[in-house]
Formats: structure tokens, sequence, C-alpha cells
């Protein structure tokens, strides 16, 4: 990489850091002034979609039509810190993201997340778990559309690990169907160790939904593996397990 090539890949970085700070405050200033969860959850989707938008990034999406017109459940693999970004932003704004309990540590994260509709599920205490597992069944139960990241992290190695099975739980206890969708790219463009994101275009397949009246939704673990495969079937990256 000679030295023009070099900076102009750190001059496109700096400006994709700037587009995502501009895009937080816009955001912490909408949610704090805008009533009403529905409305925070279109401008969260706004400003997730203008990060790419303003640093030209193409993000291609297939498959929209498989999104169920009622609720439902989706499901996607995890290879860095843009995914949630990518389809908050590429998704229909209905979707509230379940995200890992350690984002209560982080409170300008957690404020923004938490009143863009977000949820949040503890990994490392057992009754916090417990806890936050169980509001989650409910608000499954009680019809909303829920988006997941099943492997809970993401490593900067290729390929999709072992499918948590919470969201498959929350999809069988509320008879809502699973969405499995593939992301390509943002590992590319933002690896885990990475400081500044490389320019590269962006891919969403929507897949097909696995409805409730499959028989692998009797199954938490078999449904889980079903959403993998279909995922891992699309994805150019290598089966981990």
């Amino acid at each position: 990489m000679n030295y023009v090539t070099r900076a102009t890949a750190v001059v496109w970085g700096l400006w994709g850091w700037l587009s995502f700070g501009l895009a937080v405050l816009f955001l912490l200033i909408a949610t704090i002034v805008v009533p009403g969860p529905d409305r925070r959850r279109r401008l969260a989707t706004a400003a997730c979609k203008s990060v790419f938008v303003m640093t030209r990034v193409r993000v291609t999406v297939h498959g929209i039509d498989n999104l169920p017109a009622e609720h439902c459940i989706v499901v996607a693999n995890h290879a860095s810190n843009l995914d949630g970004i990518l389809l908050n932003g590429y998704l229909p704004s209905r979707f509230s993201f379940v995200i890992k309990g350690e984002m209560r540590d982080i409170p300008i994260a957690f404020f923004l997340l938490r009143r863009s509709g977000s949820k949040f599920v503890e990994r490392n205490e057992i009754s916090g778990s417990s806890r936050d597992a169980r509001q989650i069944v409910k608000a499954a139960v009680d019809g909303e559309s829920l988006g997941f990241f099943p492997e809970g992290t993401f490593i900067k190695q290729p390929g999709v690990g072992r499918f948590r099975a919470g969201a498959f739980v929350a999809a069988i206890k509320g008879g809502l169907p699973v969405v499995p969708i593939a992301i390509s790219g943002t590992r590319d463009m933002l690896p885990s160790g990475l400081l500044l994101p490389r320019r590269t275009d962006l891919t969403i397949d929507i897949l097909p939904a696995i409805a409730p009246e499959d028989e692998n939704f009797a199954n938490s673990k078999a449904l889980a593996e079903m959403a993998r495969q279909r995922i891992l079937a699309v994805l150019d990256e290598p089966d981990l397990l």
C-alpha cells in the first residue's frame, strides 16, 4: 500500500468515526426530547442508516420480502461492532435489539440504547441473566419483534460459532417466526482489534422465515442449529463448530 492509498484509507476511517459521532449526537438529543418509543426507534433507524450514507458505503439488502408482515424474531451472525448499527439502519424500525448486559456499564451508550428500545441480557450474573431472560420471553409472548446476535460476541477469526438458545426459546414461547440473517463485509470493515474502519461493501441477506409450524419449533437447540446452518449456507465463512 503506497503513501497516497494509506493516507486515503486513514482519512476515510476518521470520517467514518466522525459520521458515527454525529449520528450519536443527533440521537442523543432526539432521544431526550422526542416522546414515545416508536418515534425514538424510527429516529434511531434513520441515525444508524445515516452513518453508511454519509460515508458512501454500498449496502445491499437481499430478501426484504422474507420479513413477515407480522411480528417475528430475527437472528444474525456476529462479526463486528458494526453489525448492530447496520441492522438497526436497514431493518424496519419495529425491531427491538437484544444487547449484552455489559453495555449498562457505559452510561451514554446504555441511555441511547434503552431510549431507542433496545433490551439487555446479563451474561455474567446468574440472577440478572434469569431476570433479563424472563423479560425477553415476555416481550416475545406480547408479540414484539426482536433482533438477536445469538453467538453473543464476535472474534477476529472468520466463521460462525455456536448459537445460544435464548432467541429461540423466546420464539417458541411467543409463537413467532424466526428469520435468519447473514451479514457480510462488516468483519472486513471493522474486525476485532482494528482502530479505524476500512471501506468495503456490505451485504444483508434476509433468509426465508422458519415458521412456528416447522417441526424444529419443538426444540430450541434444533431451531438454533437450523437457523445457523441457513446462515452458513449463504455466508462465505467457515463453521467454527
